[in-house]
């Protein structure tokens, strides 16, 4: 083939380093258009972002010349530091060095958006711990509990 095609739908999900400085709900209103730009920059496509206190949920499409790896270091180290400019509150933010991404089929693209941007309600139901467990148990990661979180 004389052209390279992919589509790749990733489902990312990454926590708070520490509890103690957690994310505001108001400013999720701009730090997920934010994250947006940053997977933009990576020639990636954004395709929804959104989270709780505690951690964020992002679908996006996955370009042909990067990395997982290095789209979730790019999204993670400059959102950190974008925090901690915007606001002194955010001066000791950190994410966890982990991360979960799952790949999403196209048929399951509207049940994942609606999922992800309906998180406030969905956590007043189950903590992330419950919620990270079944995504590992559901795409049979394999995983040891004691470096889970």
């Amino acid at each position: 083939m004389p052209q390279s095609l992919t589509q790749v739908y990733l489902h990312i999900i990454f926590h708070i380093k520490k509890y103690d400085s957690p994310l505001r709900i108001d400013d999720l209103e701009t730090l997920c258009p934010y994250m947006g730009s940053v997977i933009k920059s990576c020639d990636s496509i954004p395709l929804m972002i959104n989270g709780t206190n505690d951690h964020i949920h992002i679908l996006c499409t996955l370009s042909k010349t990067t990395t997982i790896s290095k789209l979730v270091q790019q999204i993670k180290q400059h959102s950190s530091r974008w925090l901690k400019r915007k606001d002194s509150f955010y001066r000791v933010f950190e994410w966890q060095s982990g991360y979960g991404v799952f790949s999403v089929s196209s048929s399951l693209l509207k049940k994942t958006k609606l999922y992800i941007a309906n998180q406030q309600e969905h956590h007043r139901k189950r903590t992330f711990k419950k919620e990270y467990i079944l995504f590992l148990k559901e795409y049979e990661v394999e995983y040891n509990e004691k470096y889970l979180f």
